[in-house]
């Protein structure tokens, strides 16, 4: 049997509508993993076929609850046990990454806390998407191939055919992401600067460019409260913006999240499905676009050591 090429891919719960896309795209089955479930919330993971000497992918996006990443943890703890020849850890939402350095005294940093206990638990290799901060990556002492939601995301601005179109920057901290989108597209960028009073409380937002009969996609990675957004797209409006959409990567949407946005003078907000949308109130303007095939791609190129870089639209 020649093992060069052999592997499997395996899926946590909560993001198995995700692996299933990916393994269409692959054209294999999904890996058989069974998860037990015990009365105290405890639970358990076991691999229902042999793994020996195969290169595992195990997808699975780490938001809250924790039992996201506690079930990817003992996913890799199983398949090294198991004898499997590589780990690689896909994890298309990298939860925990807003903690990405120690802003104030005595406060963790949860996103090396995760890196630390995934790398422990015996990965040798991380995929992720549309990290918060890039920086994350020197968390790892794997390699850790960064994929970018404007692979996605660009072909669908290009698809709105709009006139008089400016990309928008939510804050200071995104004028990167921003830039580069707007840079590629060859349009002008502006930017929000925001104040906050505490975490997720936006106080007052002032735009600095040019909006006046413009088409204005806001570019962002991850939606939360959306507070941000929202309010950046009512002030846009005011200041003269022809529309204002949003872009962003990661599909948070907690709390009453949907109905700001309904509420705001958004005419529409797209994710990627890198999280499913959990939130029980419907959001009538929020549509998500599937990065299985992105994924998908990137496991085939990762198997057969391809570059991985040259499939990114924006460099």
């Amino acid at each position: 049997m020649d093992l060069s090429n052999y592997f499997l891919v395996f899926s946590g719960t909560n993001t198995m509508y995700l692996a299933k896309e990916i393994c269409e795209h692959l054209k294999c089955p999904l890996g058989q993993m069974n998860i037990t479930h015990f009365a105290d919330g405890e639970f358990a993971v076991s691999y229902e076929e042999s793994i020996r000497g195969a290169d595992v992918f195990l997808v699975q996006s780490t938001y809250p609850s924790s039992d996201n990443l506690m079930e990817l943890l003992l996913m890799i703890d199983a398949a090294k046990r198991a004898s499997a020849k590589s780990i690689n850890a896909v994890i298309p939402y990298f939860g925990w990454a807003r903690q990405d350095r120690k802003d104030k005294p005595r406060v963790s940093i949860g996103a090396k806390l995760v890196a630390d206990m995934l790398s422990t638990a015996g990965i040798d290799r991380l995929i992720t998407m549309d990290l918060h901060a890039d920086q994350i990556q020197g968390f790892f002492n794997v390699p850790v191939d960064h994929l970018y939601a404007s692979m996605v995301f660009v072909p669908y601005i290009e698809s709105l055919k709009l006139d008089e179109l400016v990309i928008a920057a939510p804050d200071v901290g995104g004028s990167n992401r921003a830039s580069a989108y707007a840079k590629y597209l060859n349009v002008p960028l502006v930017l929000c600067q925001k104040t906050r009073s505490r975490a997720n409380v936006v106080d007052d937002i002032k735009i600095i460019g040019d909006v006046v009969d413009k088409n204005v996609i806001v570019i962002d990675d991850i939606v939360d409260t959306a507070g941000t957004i929202c309010k950046a797209a009512d002030v846009m409006k005011e200041a003269g913006a022809s529309s204002v959409r949003a872009i962003a990567s990661h599909c948070v949407m907690s709390g009453e999240a949907p109905v700001r946005v309904d509420n705001s003078q958004l005419e529409e907000i797209v994710f990627t499905n890198s999280i499913p949308y959990r939130n029980p109130i419907p959001c009538k303007k929020l549509k998500q676009i599937s990065v299985a095939s992105m994924f998908a791609e990137t496991i085939h190129r990762v198997i057969t050591n391809e570059s991985i870089s040259s499939q990114y639209v924006i460099k």
